[in-house]
């Protein structure tokens, strides 16, 4: 195994738990229960997966799932859940907190980095973890959406390729998630600010949608390309509709049944039955209904490229 390699897994796999850590802290000191540090078993799955990997695949991910990206979101998921539903729950307490973008905070930062050289590094790292616990619930939780996003990008980029994965399949595969994780991060900050105190159960949909959506990072179905799309780039014939195009098929699966679709059914949801109407979410969901239609076009016209194809074969 090359020492790159080797680095590699063991730094992303570093920064995954550090962030779930640091989500299970956050989660305790909301809840103010240690009950919670409980969810840091959640933790030993992907400590199991990485000295599997390191044994068997030298460090290297899998050609067609990612176990570490998928064993992460199980360790963080339950985390943000917990924050969600404790903040739609307490929201009234929000002008009691500091807001990350308040111009206090920096001045409270400021002062505190000018006393730095009259107090120990301990009494510093008290008041500074003080001063960040106190920032508002809303801030922190849009905080660990924004990181996790990231990381998933970056951990990507970081980790071993897998077996049969080229770089620039890995280049496409990234660009993908960068587009996915803004779409993703749009619609649980755009939707659940709609939420009103009102209707809780709507709060259980989005963060449902949101955790089925977020099964899309340790896919690469849509990008890495089978045996049967080498052969036919190689000028094979495919008897199958499937086999031909499966790389297309399986992105159109993704984003008509994980992405784009559920996320139409929800802000119709929204609209219509929660009564919750105003102008950027008429915009997003038209932007998720131009997405699936083209969808469904684009796989109408590879059906039709298919049948001609296998006409003009035959004749």
């Amino acid at each position: 195994m090359g020492l790159f390699s080797f680095l590699s897994a063991i730094i992303t796999r570093a920064l995954f738990i550090l962030v779930s850590l640091v989500a299970v802290w956050r989660v305790t000191k909301v809840k103010e229960d240690p009950y919670y540090w409980l969810l840091t078993f959640l933790f030993l799955p992907l400590a199991v997966e990485m000295i599997i990997t390191l044994k068997k695949q030298k460090g290297h991910e899998y050609k067609w799932f990612s176990p570490t990206i998928f064993l992460f979101l199980i360790s963080i998921i339950p985390s943000i859940w917990i924050l969600e539903l404790h903040h739609q729950q307490n929201k009234a307490q929000d002008d009691k907190c500091n807001r990350l973008d308040s111009k206090d905070v920096f001045h409270k930062l400021i002062a505190l980095n000018e006393t730095s050289g009259n107090i120990t590094a301990y009494e510093y790292l008290k008041r500074f973890g003080h001063m960040v616990s106190n920032f508002c619930p809303n801030n922190w939780i849009l905080a660990l959406h924004q990181i996790l996003l990231i990381l998933l990008i970056i951990g990507k980029w970081i980790l071993p390729l897998g077996g049969g994965v080229t770089r620039d399949q890995l280049s496409q595969l990234l660009l993908i998630f960068v587009g996915t994780a803004a779409d993703i991060l749009e619609f649980t900050s755009e939707t659940l600010d709609d939420v009103k105190d009102t209707s809780p159960q709507l709060v259980y949909i989005i963060l449902a949608v949101w955790s089925w959506s977020m099964m899309q990072f340790p896919c690469h179905l849509c990008v890495v390309r089978s045996m049967n799309d080498e052969a036919a780039d190689e000028g094979i014939q495919e008897d199958s509709f499937w086999s031909k195009h499966s790389t297309d098929l399986w992105s159109i699966v993704e984003t008509l049944f994980i992405q784009d679709g559920p996320f139409l059914v929800v802000r119709l949801t929204v609209m219509t039955y929660f009564g919750i109407f105003h102008q950027m979410i008429v915009f997003f969901a038209f932007k998720n209904f131009l997405v699936v239609i083209l969808n469904v076009y684009r796989l109408f016209v590879l059906y039709l490229d298919f049948k001609s194809s296998g006409h003009s074969s035959a004749d």
